[in-house]
């Protein structure tokens, strides 16, 4: 054996022998891609035990193990690493993922780098490939895709080195309507996130330093040239070891829409509300203090909205009865709206109003709000009661009345007295209700004392009973008592058609 074949093969021993121990793996090839050696560690990245196991050559390796880079694209046996370094070819970072052929269960992923040693002329001798296991990593940078790209959060990520996008997730693409072709590759300048940014020198300042940007409103530049209101925040992070920021946002713009529908709705409901003629008060709901009067409600109470604004509706004291007060906004509390409750009214100067009052409840910029509008009845309760007592006075003997007039003047006084509670017809006595018949007959109390063959005085005592009994003073009020409540109605007979 020569000198120059022994010293190369001791000098490949001891190459292996420092080698065998180092945590990175080793695998040693011929120029020719012969694979010579490969320590433990290398053996482990590949799940062998020996060194005959990974294949005598690069075609044998590539028969025994399928390589992908990390986008899924396979490798053909030419563009192995150890034909690339067969070729000439120097490289440092090169991450390939291994899986055995025909087995898809087992996969490593390996970081790559690539080394030529020379013998004593500078001449190539050895092939080098040196390995690391980037399995976990690949592990957690799959997990972080995976999270990245289904977070409903729109985000992207951009490179600090250069401040070119990345990554962007469907979040971004959907709120944004960009492609991903749109942003991937371009520059932070480009595609402005930060655009319009409440405070956007801060924000320009952490990206250079490369530190925590903290939430802040920006205008989000779309496609189609209109923009979005977001909030944007952005935060550091390492990827393949290169720094990097997360920009992560949050959509206004729905709330935006809803802020600006809000105002124009409750603008439309303050110009209705102040130039409707019917008097409107809004006061809040909770501490029932007036939030607003138009100018319907103050022609009629004699109040400015000075007098009243911001002060409680039982200080201000205008509604008559304390009682029918309390008894208003318990309904509202309860039933959150009302209809037609008659209230009485007291003006500035004491003077008392009849109103019929309806209200709902309402919301003014969030705040729950009641909205009462009232009804000046005065005049028509007035003319009502005047009129059923000028037919009472004249009623002293109904008998004379048609019966058209008699269901007019019933059906008024229903009307003036919707809510009075009475006594029930079943709550006379056999006699009473005799007696309250004739009466609706027309009859006298001679006549009726005749056709009951009583005493007079004992027929006057059942009519003066049966009066206290119903609530009213006079014949005509028994007669339409009776009338409003459909009894008698083929029974009345007129003296004028007899």
């Amino acid at each position: 054996m020569s000198q120059d074949v022994l010293a190369k093969e001791t000098n490949r021993r001891q190459l292996q022998q420092i080698i065998s121990g180092l945590s990175d793996g080793v695998i040693l090839a011929e120029l020719d891609q012969t694979i010579l050696w490969a320590n433990e560690a290398a053996l482990t990245m590949h799940g062998v035990s020996a060194v005959e196991h990974l294949g005598a050559n690069n075609q044998a390796y590539a028969e025994r193990f399928a390589l992908r880079y990390r986008n899924n694209h396979p490798l053909l046996p030419d563009n192995y690493p150890l034909s690339r370094v067969a070729a000439g070819e120097a490289f440092s970072d090169v991450i390939v993922e291994v899986s055995p052929t025909g087995d898809d269960e087992r996969s490593w992923v390996h970081r790559l780098r690539s080394l030529v040693l020379t013998d004593s002329r500078g001449e190539p001798e050895l092939l080098v490939l040196i390995l690391s296991d980037a399995t976990e990593w690949a592990s957690a940078e799959q997990r972080f895709e995976k999270t990245f790209n289904a977070n409903p959060a729109p985000a992207v990520i951009c490179r600090l080195s250069d401040l070119r996008y990345i990554k962007v997730n469907q979040g971004f693409l959907e709120m944004t309507g960009y492609n991903r072709d749109q942003v991937i590759g371009r520059s932070v300048y480009e595609l402005d996130v930060l655009e319009h940014a409440e405070r956007k020198d801060l924000a320009i300042q952490r990206l250079a330093e490369g530190a925590t940007i903290p939430q802040m409103q920006a205008e989000l530049r779309l496609p189609e040239g209109s923009s979005k209101l977001v909030i944007v925040a952005g935060q550091p992070l390492d990827m393949n070891e290169e720094d990097c920021m997360l920009f992560s946002f949050t959509d206004l713009e729905p709330r935006r829409k809803a802020e600006i529908a809000l105002r124009q709705s409750e603008e439309r409901f303050a110009k209705s509300f102040r130039l409707t003629p019917v008097p409107t008060l809004v006061c809040n709901a909770d501490n029932r203090q007036v939030v607003d009067i138009n100018e319907a409600f103050m022609s009629i109470t004699g109040y400015t909205s000075e007098e009243l604004i911001g002060k409680a509706i039982e200080d201000i004291d205008f509604i008559d009865s304390a009682q029918a007060c309390a008894q208003l906004f318990a309904t509202l509390e309860k039933a959150g709206n009302l209809d037609g409750l008659d209230l009485k009214v007291r003006k500035k100067g004491a003077e008392v109003i009849d109103c019929v009052v309806s209200a709902d409840t309402v919301s003014i910029q969030d705040v729950p709000c009641y909205l009462l509008v009232l009804m000046n009845i005065t005049e028509r309760k007035r003319s009502e009661l005047e009129l059923v007592a000028a037919i009472e006075e004249v009623m002293q003997d109904a008998s004379w009345f048609s019966q058209t007039l008699i269901e007019k003047l019933a059906n008024a006084k229903g009307a003036n007295r919707p809510n009075v509670p009475g006594i029930a017809f079943t709550d006379l006595t056999t006699r009473e209700r005799d007696v309250l018949g004739l009466i609706c007959e027309g009859l006298a109390d001679k006549e009726i004392a005749s056709r009951l063959k009583l005493a007079p005085n004992t027929v006057r005592n059942h009519v003066a009973t049966v009066y206290s009994k119903l609530g009213v003073h006079s014949r005509s009020a028994a007669i339409v008592w009776a009338r409003e409540r459909g009894l008698f109605a083929g029974e009345l007979r007129l003296k004028n058609k007899r």
